[in-house]
């Protein structure tokens, strides 16, 4: 792939700052830097010199495909109305055989209203060739209506908050499902999900939900109120994430982000009682090993975890308030 050319803006802005800063005119080495990063570049400084990056990784046009180098790049249609029943986001890396799994369990049983969108996030050669022809309305279902499918591409591989983002961007329907590719749907799982979110004091739903006592440490939680709902399979209204969204994309890794999520979502403010997470009862999927966690050696999948907590700790370490059970008094 060429080298982007740095528009001559930038580059005059960029020289701009380099001159401010030796005048030690930091006010407007700062309104210059950020002018920069709202034209898109980065800028890093290198003693008197500086180095000028794209803030993200260009759109790339294949034909009729283009392979999209961020979330915000993807046309959204989060201003159209809705309509359907819910939107099935996926999101295919390296893993065809785990993507065609979960398909064929959403094919077999998924109500009519039901829509899918498959982001692939810089795939793998294997996964890619899977993905080609999928795309359009589906044609697998025997005697039942056509699902919908779209695949959107990117040019790179973004992270899976960014691809999350990328995938609810393109939801049509009232409702988000959420659908990791190591579940696998036994029957439908769409309705019970969207029946959930009927009530307005539910924020998200899922069929596997932890708590806390203290928002350091989360545990598996039985069906019912919870204080997050995992990431395998959760589904919240679109309309809120139009709201409060997009996710964080610093969450590259899956880990944890489900977490911060589920209390974005829930969180009302400190005044006010927060909005509820519920864990479904005999949700009818079953989980399979999660690939993006036993690929990864430990102490790489540990750090990244880590990192991803700390940001969880940043927003929400102090709001017990959000926890359904909390550390009594001593």
């Amino acid at each position: 792939m060429s080298r982007r050319r740095i528009p001559d803006e930038v580059l005059s802005a960029a020289h701009a700052r380099a001159a401010a800063r030796a005048a030690g005119d930091w006010d407007e080495a700062d309104r210059l830097r950020a002018e920069i990063e709202a034209a898109g570049w980065k800028i890093a400084d290198r003693g008197t010199d500086f180095a000028l990056t794209p803030a993200a990784p260009a759109d790339v046009a294949e034909g009729e495909r283009t392979r999209y180098g961020s979330s915000a790049s993807v046309p959204s249609r989060l201003e159209e109305p809705a309509a359907g029943l819910a939107t099935v986001v996926l999101i295919a890396t390296d893993w065809p055989d785990d993507l065609a799994r979960a398909l064929a369990g959403l094919r077999a049983a998924s109500p009519d209203g039901t829509s899918i969108v498959v982001v692939a996030d810089g795939p793998s050669a294997e996964q890619a060739a899977a993905l080609d022809g999928l795309e359009g309305f589906d044609a697998e279902r025997d005697g039942s209506p056509a699902l919908p499918i779209e695949v959107v591409w990117t040019s790179e591989r973004l992270g899976y908050a960014a691809a999350t983002n990328i995938g609810v961007r393109r939801a049509g329907a009232p409702v988000v499902v959420l659908l990791d590719t190591s579940v696998e749907p036994a029957v439908d799982i769409v309705t019970p999900l969207s029946s959930a979110l009927d009530d307005p004091s539910v924020a998200v739903v899922g069929g596997w939900g932890i708590v806390s006592i203290d928002l350091r440490k989360f545990e598996d939680a039985p069906p019912g109120d919870v204080d997050a709902i995992e990431g395998y399979l959760m589904a919240f209204r679109r309309a809120d994430f139009a709201e409060r969204g997009p996710l964080d994309e610093r969450f590259r890794f899956y880990r944890n982000l489900d977490i911060w999520w589920s209390l974005v979502l829930r969180d009302e403010g400190e005044e006010k009682p927060p909005r509820r997470a519920v864990s479904l009862a005999d949700l009818p999927a079953i989980r399979h090993e999660h690939r993006g966690y036993t690929s990864l050696p430990e102490d790489e999948r540990d750090r990244q975890s880590k990192r991803n907590f700390y940001r969880i700790i940043d927003r929400f370490g102090w709001r017990r308030d959000l926890l359904t059970t909390v550390t009594p008094p001593s």
